[in-house]
């Protein structure tokens, strides 16, 4: 029996010729960044071939992020309010208003799905019609209860048996098969995201998996297209994308990011939990090295205050505490890829992006557990950005720039629009015009 699943909003695809202004919000769980972009038409780049339009940021803003664990929220509130000062913070700047956004989300365990169809084709040549039948067809597969489905792509048709078709429209065959990829989250985490940003008076126009962001901004065409893993390493989650083919292929994350280091450390070192993130960000390292029992650290005691003599630890020690929780993640994501089948293919070249991924030793550590290429990712093909968010930790904001680049390849059933109706998500002034009617 097909279960009757939640989809999340779909993005009208951009024209390849028209310019557009976007907005974005990346709702992480260290950190809130709001980006308008103009959107303009360019011409092709030898890289970034897939891009069809400049992303020239005109409005930026970020805040720290409230009421989020894990990716996920916990606090609707406080997420509204760090919500509602990132937008207004990129809206003074762009001296424009935001009306609606493209979202991400990390937490609500995603995770991909594969399904497979085939039809007959009715004239022997394929039509549109022909693709459109294979593409419900796979889609009618049930996706499990409780689960919304963010992305549903076709890496690749097959024609009479011939594999690797990228576009079989006109061309001649009996039968024509697709492999979908599907990727889903908990309909509860998206409903309260989307919620949040609502309550902000804003729509949400999609919602993207963190993971295939981060890919889209921080990939070049040719690592897509030979197989790469982009691991985001963020605050509270630790998600992974696996492209292929120029394809997403699969996605996953694990509930361990960067915030759980600095909590080890205010733990081990009897910290506050401020002083755990300043002390990581300036001397924190996942690798030892010769002179860390000789560096010497100030450490504020829990109870101490500001103007009282801190004790004094060597670096050494702050790097035992760093290092185990590192490895700890890199081997999960490690043992997640191998276990879906991934592990030898995405292992060759990995591309490391999210704040957490800028800790002194973090690609060296990767290259040890991942056995593989590493580099760090940053955002690509992108104008206007301060210096200050060109780097690892603003690359999934940045992909959110490039989804309506790509958002024509991805397929839905028609019902998808509505599918969110009733759950409490709907817009702010459906609502009210609900409220109306059932008032008067």
């Amino acid at each position: 029996m097909q279960t009757h699943h939640g989809l999340t909003p779909r993005l009208k695809p951009l024209s390849a010729r028209r310019s557009a202004t976007m907005s974005v919000l990346d709702i992480g769980t260290s950190k809130v960044v709001c980006l308008i972009a103009e959107l303009q038409p360019a011409e092709a780049m030898s890289t970034l071939r897939g891009r069809t339009h400049l992303a020239r940021i005109i409005g930026i803003g970020h805040q720290r992020s409230l009421g989020l664990k894990g990716g996920a929220i916990v606090d609707l509130e406080a997420a509204e309010g760090a919500i509602r000062q990132a937008v207004h913070a990129a809206e003074r700047m762009a001296k424009a208003e935001v009306q609606s956004v493209i979202v991400n989300i990390s937490g609500g365990r995603i995770a991909s799905q594969h399904f497979e169809a085939r039809v007959n084709v009715r004239s022997g040549t394929v039509t549109g019609s022909d693709v459109e039948r294979v593409l419900e067809t796979a889609s009618a597969h049930g996706v499990s209860p409780g689960r919304a489905v963010l992305h549903a792509l076709p890496t690749g048709y097959a024609l009479d048996g011939q594999g690797a078709v990228i576009d079989p429209s006109g061309m001649i065959g009996n039968a024509l098969g697709v492999d979908l990829h599907v990727v889903t989250a908990e309909a509860a985490a998206a409903r309260n995201l989307m919620l949040a940003v609502e309550h902000c008076h804003l729509g949400v126009d999609a919602v993207i998996a963190t993971p295939y962001a981060a890919g889209l901004s921080a990939l070049v065409d040719d690592e897509a297209e030979l197989g790469c893993a982009v691991v985001d390493m963020g605050g509270g989650t630790t998600s992974v994308g696996v492209f292929m083919g120029g394809h997403l292929v699969h996605c996953d994350a694990v509930a361990v990011g960067g915030h759980h280091v600095t909590m080890d450390i205010a733990r081990g070192l009897s910290t506050r939990v401020s002083v755990a993130e300043r002390l990581k960000t300036l001397y924190g390292s996942a690798i030892a090295t010769a002179s860390d029992e000789r560096d010497m650290i100030a450490v504020h005691g829990v109870g101490e205050d500001e103007g009282e003599a801190p004790g004094h630890v060597p670096r050494s020690q702050l790097v035992r505490i760093v290092k185990p929780r590192v490895e700890e993640v890199l081997e999960l994501v490690r043992d997640r890829l191998r276990s879906a089948g991934f592990g030898a293919q995405a292992g060759r070249r990995v591309v490391l992006t999210g704040g957490a991924s800028q800790l002194v030793g973090m690609p060296e550590t990767a290259r040890r557990i991942l056995q593989g290429q590493v580099r760090i990712g940053r955002p690509l093909g992108i104008r206007g950005l301060p210096e200050a968010a060109k780097g690892p930790a603003f690359s999934a904001s940045v992909g959110l720039l490039v989804y309506p680049q790509v958002a024509h390849a991805e397929h839905f059933e028609p019902r998808g629009q509505g599918a969110f109706a009733g759950t409490g998500t709907d817009g702010y002034f459906s609502r009210v015009g609900r409220w109306i009617r059932e008032s008067f």
